[in-house]
């Protein structure tokens, strides 16, 4: 399994930097993406990009027919999407939103 590239975060850490307290780490051969301390994104195999999904945007995803991170509720950005800044940048934020929701059902 090929791991996610320093040149492919790069990439998606400038589309998103806009977002407050945006922040990555290394982990597990991949990197997780924060804002605010939250865990909202995960890169991953060959530069595979998913976003934390749940009650508030997973029908987005499916509406996709995107693919899991099982067992994690991580969902893969679509192509289409990544490539439009305005409606990633609208999906990251809605993964930030569903971060912050899930983390305070904790």
């Amino acid at each position: 399994m090929m791991r996610a590239t320093k040149e492919f975060l790069q990439s998606v850490m400038d589309k998103l930097s806009s977002l407050p307290a945006l922040d990555s780490r290394a982990m597990f051969g991949g990197y997780g993406i924060y804002s605010g301390g939250l865990m909202f994104g995960l890169l991953a195999d060959e530069n595979s990009l998913y976003f934390k999904a749940g009650e508030t945007n997973l029908a987005d995803y499916q509406l996709y027919a995107s693919h899991q991170f099982k067992p994690m509720p991580y969902w893969e950005v679509p192509a289409d999407v990544f490539e439009d800044d305005a409606l990633f940048l609208k999906w990251a934020e809605r993964s930030v939103t569903q971060a912050r929701l899930m983390a305070s059902k904790k």
